[in-house]
């Protein structure tokens, strides 16, 4: 199995692989545009859905002649494809990878699952032996090449099969690969935290509507704010404590929002927050669709 500009075959076309999609041919038009190569560089891609209205939703939103749509096509469209991302709500993995003629398809491929709480151990139960499997937990935000995926993989898997995963999910945001076993987390603080991180951010711009700011300037400014105060983390190394020390001058209006934040128990809360996701994470691959 060659990855040299392989054929990409997107089984689930819902909200994530509509993300991952636009991401990466994002990224291969960024190439083109500066006359940079890479290998990985998907030639072809095919993007399988169930539904007729959901072929035309994609039509819509892509206008690329690399990519392919079938409807009801899951083993064609794996069958021409090299590396295949299974994209779909966790309780179908089995029906769909279990599919007459998809065993065969799947044979000395490599398989990319990004469904929350389906173990590898289970795919491998579906899978031909032959097929080389990563998975992989992203979250909405590579939509705009800000994402965070954590990838695993066990030690079977090469280093090309390793280094493309790495190279598709690092050109939608940061990617590092971490041990199966923290998945489960992974999902609950990375793949709902955009989530999460807009109920903060809504509550902060209402605050900013209640004390007189428009609207959309109150939005932009809460945005702005969480954005910058996450890229200083990421990009100095510094501990957000000490970030948030640096602006809380004594006797001032920061501090005085920190002790309101404090008082609501914003700190137990968020972090039961993730505690409680990752709870409902690792149950999400129990059931399958029969």
């Amino acid at each position: 199995m060659s990855l040299n500009n392989p054929t990409v075959c997107v089984l689930g076309c819902g909200t994530m692989g509509v993300a991952i999609l636009s991401g990466i041919i994002d990224s291969i038009r960024d190439y083109e545009s500066s006359n940079s190569e890479t290998s990985f560089a998907p030639r072809e891609f095919i993007a399988c859905v169930s539904q007729e209205e959901s072929a035309q939703r994609l039509a819509r939103v892509f206008d690329d002649a690399r990519l392919k749509i079938f409807t009801g096509k899951n083993v064609e469209g794996a069958a021409q494809a090299t590396v295949i991302l299974l994209c779909s709500k966790p309780q179908t993995a089995k029906n769909i990878l279990t599919e007459d003629g998809m065993f065969k398809a799947l044979e000395n491929k490599l398989l990319i699952s990004i469904l929350a709480g389906v173990q590898i151990e289970q795919l491998k139960e579906w899978l031909p032996g032959s097929t080389k499997i990563i998975r992989a937990m992203p979250n909405t935000c590579c939509r705009v090449r800000e994402g965070m995926t954590v990838l695993s993989c066990q030690t079977s898997i090469g280093t090309e099969e390793k280094a493309f995963a790495s190279w598709v999910f690092s050109a939608l945001g940061r990617s590092r690969f971490l041990d199966e076993k923290h998945l489960d987390a992974v999902t609950g603080l990375s793949g709902s935290g955009p989530a999460f991180a807009c109920v903060v951010l809504e509550a902060l711009a209402d605050g900013g509507v209640m004390m007189g700011l428009p609207r959309d300037v109150a939005l932009e400014l809460a945005a702005q704010a969480l954005q910058g105060a996450a890229r200083m983390v990421l990009q100095t190394g510094k501990h957000p404590a000490e970030i948030k020390d640096s602006v809380t001058t004594p006797a001032g209006c920061t501090i005085a929002g920190l002790l309101t934040m404090e008082d609501g128990k914003i700190r137990s809360t968020l972090a039961r927050t993730i505690q409680e996701a990752t709870k409902v994470a690792s149950t999400l691959g129990n059931v399958q669709s029969k």
